[in-house]
């Protein structure tokens, strides 16, 4: 890694090794963003990505850690601090599926409470120690802009029957993005939501069968999967500032699925 310009903004994306994660931190890396990515995957395992990003022209480090961990989460900011000095914005992306699909009726508070430790209780109190180091930075230069950027799903508001949890997880992170959103404004820190719909990655490549059918058939207005670079693009305008009048909303990546029809 090349030594840290001190003029560049770094970004930490959460899950940033793969998928919208990644998607989004390659958008990043061509703004000229320096990046942090997070996952939990030995180093090793994500050589090959992190030499991507950085033919970009970005400098990269991988924080290693469990977002749904408090020491995992300490370790990782610390980390960033350590090697950047200063973090700019924050992409929440990190996020797990239940290990099994289950209607609402039989779902298990063990699968529960896996996907709400991580998707919800993790992003919940990474925002918040990200929001105070936010602070602390602008208390101590009044020119800094920082934002923070969640990655949610159209499951906030779009009610899956079999996968609850992970809805309820989702919604739960559409009001923490108002929460932060309130709290921040005084100190000029923007907080913004995204909401990506059928996105092809790793993680629906299970269901894409169901999808590609669902798709044939119209369920969004434009007719395809989405990709992580539809979201990474919208994450690189939020965290360029070409909202700034904009905190606390949500942009919607869905393809136009969640518009009512009849």
């Amino acid at each position: 890694m090349n030594a840290p310009s001190k003029n560049k903004r770094v970004a930490l994306i959460t899950g940033g090794s793969r998928g919208i994660g990644l998607g989004c931190a390659t958008c990043l890396a061509k703004e000229g963003f320096d990046i942090a990515i997070n996952g939990v995957r030995e180093e090793p395992a994500v050589a090959e990505t992190i030499s991507t990003l950085r033919s970009l022209g970005a400098n990269v480090i991988y924080c290693r850690g469990d977002i749904g961990s408090a020491d995992d989460r300490g370790s990782i900011l610390e980390k960033v601090k350590s090697c950047y000095g200063s973090l700019h914005v924050l992409v929440n992306n990190a996020g797990v599926a239940p290990r099994e699909r289950k209607d609402i009726l039989e779902t298990s508070e063990e699968s529960f409470e896996y996907v709400l430790k991580t998707n919800l209780q993790g992003t919940f109190f990474l925002t918040q120690s990200t929001a105070n180091w936010m602070i602390e930075q602008k208390k101590a230069d009044s020119g800094y802009e920082g934002c923070i950027i969640t990655n949610s799903s159209i499951s906030a508001t779009v009610a899956s029957v079999n996968r609850g949890e992970y809805c309820i997880a989702k919604a739960g992170l559409s009001m923490t993005r108002q929460l932060f959103a309130a709290r921040l404004g005084e100190y000029g820190i923007s907080v913004y939501e995204i909401r990506p719909g059928i996105t092809k990655t790793d993680m629906t490549s299970g269901v894409a069968e169901k999808y590609d059918k669902l798709l044939e058939e119209g369920l969004c207005v434009q007719p395809r999967w989405g990709y992580p670079e539809d979201v990474g693009k919208a994450v690189a305008a939020l965290a360029r500032g070409d909202f700034p009048y904009s905190t606390g909303q949500v942009i919607m990546v869905d393809g136009g699925l969640t518009i009512p029809r009849l």
